[in-house]
């Protein structure tokens, strides 16, 4: 066979086996899981998840995805538990423990110094007749029905299943606590996501000045506003300070190839009208979006009924927002 289309059935196996694994989780949700994300909801205690080898890594990131969506969580390796991190754990906490086979050693070991705490035990197991099922309050079954290995033996299904049924759970906490977007945005200062999420149009306007020029003001100065102010740019504005159009170093470009008659022109006749402007509340990411869609490169920023400015994409850019 060729090597690259058996490398490709493989693939397709491969994720085929664990997409499969994750859809039949959804019959396997029951009261169980209801009931453990009520219990976290009303906890005034933290989210402990445990685990070892690939179960560790798992737990990690199920952690991760608790602490930056509202539900304050951290991580203990079931190794580590009983030598001494046990200590971490308080009698409020509720404890998950992530487990295929429920049976290892350390789980063994484990289980019972955690219920001597009095803390509420969660298996997050594959094997629901197991000692750590059957020895916890609330059972998230994760069962399924083989590995991707060829072998039945690398955790690879069941890994993904046991990540998928995290994510789940931590969604549900989400949306129970009403998490919005601006809370999310406190957990994700830094970055590009953090930057959507909380700069804001008047953030990026900075201290350049503003170009601005009436509806009867000739060529020469309105090329010397664009010029002066250097945003490529300029506003119009009539008589009693509204903004009426704008016009950009390409509108004079434009108006040259139409017409060498210059003299007699005024920024009325060149600017566009009812140019596109955002508030300075708006957030970037939304500016951002406006010049995509109507593929320009700034924006007149408005507080109120007053100019405050340009947005420029290169300023967003600069940001690191794209």
């Amino acid at each position: 066979m060729n090597l690259t289309k058996n490398i490709r059935n493989i693939a397709t196996r491969v994720l085929q086996n664990e997409a499969q694994a994750v859809l039949n989780l959804v019959d396997l949700l029951d009261d169980d899981f209801e009931a453990c994300v009520e219990y976290i909801l009303v906890s005034k205690g933290r989210v402990v998840i445990t685990g070892v080898g690939k179960s560790a890594i798992i737990a990690n990131k199920i952690v991760a995805t608790l602490n930056s969506t509202g539900t304050p969580a951290l991580f203990m390796h079931a190794a580590d538990a009983i030598h001494g991190d046990l200590g971490m754990i308080l009698e409020e906490d509720i404890v998950i423990c992530i487990s295929k086979s429920g049976n290892t050693p350390e789980v063994k070991v484990l289980v019972p110094l955690l219920k001597k705490l009095g803390s509420k035990l969660v298996a997050l197991v594959s094997n629901t007749k197991s000692f750590l099922a059957e020895q916890s309050d609330y059972v998230l079954n994760a069962t399924i029905g083989e590995e991707a290995c060829p072998n039945n033996l690398a955790p690879t299904t069941s890994t993904t299943a046991h990540l998928a049924l995290g994510d789940a759970l931590a969604v549900c906490l989400l949306e129970a606590r009403g998490f919005t977007a601006e809370d999310f945005a406190k957990y994700h200062p830094g970055g590009s996501l953090g930057k959507q999420l909380y700069l804001r149009v008047g953030d990026v306007l900075g201290g350049n000045e503003i170009p601005i020029v009436s509806e009867n003001a000739g060529l020469a100065e309105v090329i010397l506003e664009i010029s002066g102010k250097r945003l490529g740019a300029t506003s119009v504005i009539d008589a009693d300070g509204n903004l009426k159009g704008i016009i950009t170093d390409g509108d004079l470009r434009r108006m040259l190839q139409k017409t060498l008659d210059i003299q007699s022109l005024k920024a009325s006749d060149i600017m566009t009208i009812n140019p596109k402007s955002i508030s300075t509340q708006e957030y970037a990411i939304r500016a951002l979006n406006m010049m995509r869609n109507h593929n320009i490169t700034q924006l007149v920023a408005m507080d109120g009924d007053k100019i405050a400015g340009f947005v420029h994409i290169h300023e967003l850019m600069k940001e690191g927002i794209v």
